[in-house]
């Protein structure tokens, strides 16, 4: 039976408590950037838990729509017409994740063990285009599908694209024990101000994590690509002893953003933590166009990802 969502809502008002029918499962979802918070499989938990904040610290778990990552300079044209976004990341200048970091969503419905929010554009600064974005959070025995729809409800065809911001994690082991795996073969090189200017293979370069690497080795702020026949990508977190936690994505999830944070702010205090972030277009694409699915009106474009954990093999 469906039931509204606010019925399980945690006292802050914002964050919706799902589980699995055996308790193995269980996630924290909050409507505030229609954000991931928390979710933990068999007493592992596989993201950094940020229920206790208010909006996601560092963008945590958020829902990353119209666009994923930066504009820069916070502008982008439109047949001739130069829009003007806000410029949320104001040290460099640029428009950051999309619209609905700052907004909280609507819960059109949820049981105990799904949950799905919606957000409504239509005339943002910037963005003229009537979009209504959907994330729906469902658990599955070994950790969370995300699905993430965009109808067009206006009369002209809108750019979109989207991403999410997971900051991943294996249970109790710090990020520095852990290999980072990111399945792309094509690294976006950025300058300074964290824009793509040029690319390359990453085959023979350090940026190759396609076979994992220990965090400590690995760049801390980097962008990729996979390129070629489009087919569904897994990138990973290793713990030790074998355990891991694997981000398989929609082949539409072709970019991937990796970030070390040197202190994110979570419910166990200040931790370095690693995201990696499945984006359908790269930062900029308002800009360059790269990636940008451009929906006819009445219209949807929609992509998943899943958050899973996979014990150590017993033998090992």
């Amino acid at each position: 039976m469906t039931v509204h969502g606010s019925d399980r809502r945690r006292p802050d008002g914002v964050a919706i408590e799902l589980a699995s029918d055996d308790g193995r499962v269980a996630a924290v979802v909050s409507k505030l950037a229609g954000s991931l918070r928390s979710l933990v499989v068999d007493g592992v938990a596989i993201v950094e838990p940020t229920v206790e904040a208010s909006a996601p610290p560092g963008a945590a778990g958020a829902l990353l729509a119209p666009w994923p990552n930066r504009v820069d300079r916070a502008t982008w044209q439109h047949e001739g017409e130069l829009q003007h976004l806000e410029a949320t990341e104001p040290e460099l200048g640029h428009a950051l994740h999309g619209l609905l970091l700052a907004r909280e969503l609507e819960v059109v419905a949820a049981t105990n063990s799904w949950v799905e929010l919606r957000a409504r554009l239509g005339g943002e600064q910037g963005y003229p285009f009537a979009i209504e974005v959907t994330v729906r959070y469902s658990l599955r025995a070994d950790g969370l599908d995300v699905e993430i729809t965009a109808l067009n409800r206006g009369s002209v065809r809108a750019p979109f694209a989207a991403g999410s911001h997971p900051y991943l994690r294996v249970g109790e082991v710090p990020v520095d024990e852990l290999s980072v795996q990111v399945d792309a073969d094509t690294e976006l090189l950025l300058d300074e101000r964290y824009i793509p200017i040029d690319r390359r293979a990453v085959a023979g370069t350090a940026s190759d994590l396609r076979a994992g690497t220990p965090v400590p080795v690995a760049p801390r702020h980097a962008a990729f690509a996979m390129t070629g026949v489009p087919r569904p990508l897994v990138h990973a977190l290793e713990a030790p002893d074998g355990t891991r936690v694997e981000l398989h994505a929609d082949p539409a999830f072709r970019f991937t953003w990796i970030y070390l944070a040197e202190a994110l702010e979570t419910d166990e205090g200040p931790r370095r933590a690693l995201a990696i972030e499945p984006m359908s277009a790269p930062a900029n694409a308002l800009r360059t166009g790269e990636g940008l699915a451009w929906i006819e009106p009445g219209a949807e474009w929609s992509a998943a990802f899943s958050i899973r954990l996979v014990q150590a093999s017993r033998d090992r």
